[in-house]
């Protein structure tokens, strides 16, 4: 297995770009502009990326990427989209379309985000990358800062965010609905873990897929059918961030942003041991944060995943009134004023139900995070999860990811220095070894 750096990686890509001459970008062009677009996973969630994207009326995709061309319809979308062309390695779409595309989405699993993405912005394209935006901390902080140093548009794929309900919520929140709060409480009853032993056995790889291209930068491994490609790639500490990387990043999302959450001060987690292989299939995670406008100074905030979640141990902030349960993924608030439940992709419900009796409807309307996007490479406006957010906020759950190798140890983070203070045996953690392939 041949290693080689990150500065090597970042340097090998940069150097790519640098046969191109680059666009100018969309920005002040006019309204009959057209973006042109390539898609590195058109699979799974990759094909509502590109359809959706796809779609605007401003855009022509010219290139189609998967490594799994059969999973990932490249050969249908071509029939969809008549002027794009098809490829197995997005290294190859971006060296061919270098300088007739505009803008790239990335829908592959978590360790190929970053790669990807950092290729695409040394090109100069604006980027739209599926969550949790990276598998590393380092590369989180990396590409924000490349996405301002280059002027570029982004977006992270946490299209939750764009809904009325969501938004709704931040402003009620914002408004001081509940007073200032206290506690939040965010759970999902996913199990993205594996508590087994490493799989041993070695499948033999599809015809249509190209496993050292899937592996990417990550270590090789055999291919196991069902459980990489297509399947449970998520619980794999080499190619996933487990259920905080899948739906942590969704359900962080509207505290994080509601009450002015960033860069956390400490986190400490409550798991079982690491065996390096698979993700702890529970976990519960506690952050430290600055107290900010909307909380008390005595702030908590509180994660569990896995079967079972929220457990309650007796908790009373977590029983409703009348025997109401709970919602399976979701936030509670606790406030000065009552409780807040937001179901994930629902609307929120208060305790006691006069609260919401005050509430003032905000003059908004439905947005599209997609959308919000494309506005924002025409000059129309600007995204809401673009890096400058989604990075600090996919640093958060990397560092949990992090703790969840030091169980019931409470890492103290410098987040200026990026640098766990009292436990050197984390930091290596935070950046990433990348393969050759």
């Amino acid at each position: 297995m041949t290693q080689f750096s990150r500065r090597k990686f970042v340097k090998s890509s940069a150097a790519v770009s640098s046969f191109f001459i680059l666009p100018s970008g969309l920005r002040a062009n006019s309204p009959n502009s057209r973006i042109c677009t390539a898609h590195i996973g058109t699979g799974g969630k990759g094909n509502t990326d590109t359809n959706s994207i796809g779609a605007h009326e401003h855009v022509e995709v010219l290139g189609l990427c998967d490594v799994d061309p059969k999973r990932g319809k490249i050969a249908e979308k071509q029939k969809q989209y008549t002027s794009a062309k098809g490829y197995q390695d997005y290294r190859e779409m971006l060296a061919e379309l270098g300088d007739k595309i505009d803008a790239v989405s990335i829908s592959t699993p978590d360790h190929t985000h970053y790669p990807a993405t950092l290729a695409a912005m040394n090109l100069g394209k604006h980027v739209y990358t599926q969550k949790p935006l990276t598998h590393k901390l380092s590369e989180a902080r990396e590409l924000a800062e490349l996405a301002d140093a280059k002027g570029l548009a982004t977006q992270m794929g946490i299209q939750n965010q764009s809904s009325l309900a969501y938004r709704l919520t931040r402003q009620w929140v914002q408004d001081g609905l509940l007073g200032k709060i206290s506690k939040v409480y965010v759970w999902s009853h996913k199990n993205w873990g594996y508590d087994g032993d490493p799989y041993t056995q070695e499948d033999e790889v599809p015809a249509e897929l190209d496993w050292n291209l899937w592996l990417g930068t990550a270590p090789v491994r055999p291919y196991v059918q069902k459980v990489f490609h297509p399947g449970q790639w998520r619980k794999m500490v080499d190619f996933g961030c487990g259920t905080l990387g899948d739906m942590g990043i969704h359900i962080f999302d509207t505290p994080v942003k509601s009450l002015g959450l960033r860069d956390p001060l400490w986190v400490e987690a409550e798991c079982r041991e690491p065996n390096g292989y698979g993700f702890p299939e529970q976990n519960m995670m506690r952050y430290g944060f600055a107290p900010t406008e909307y909380t008390t100074d005595n702030f908590t905030f509180t994660w569990w995943d896995g079967k079972g979640s929220p457990r309650f141990a007796g908790n009373e902030d977590l029983i409703l009134p009348e025997g109401e349960a709970l919602p399976q993924q979701g936030a509670l608030f606790v406030g000065e004023a009552g409780r807040m439940v937001l179901p994930h992709c629902n609307a929120p419900k208060f305790y006691p139900r006069s609260i919401l009796q005050n509430a003032v409807k905000p003059d908004i309307g439905p947005m599209n995070h997609y959308t919000q996007w494309l506005d924002d490479i025409e000059g129309k406006g600007k995204t809401e999860a673009g890096f400058d957010y989604a990075g600090p906020l996919a640093e958060m759950l990397c560092l949990g990811v992090i703790a969840g190798n030091f169980p019931t140890k409470r890492l103290e983070w410098d987040a200026k220095n990026m640098k766990v203070t009292n436990l050197e045996a984390a930091n290596p953690m935070i950046h990433g070894d990348y393969r050759k392939f």
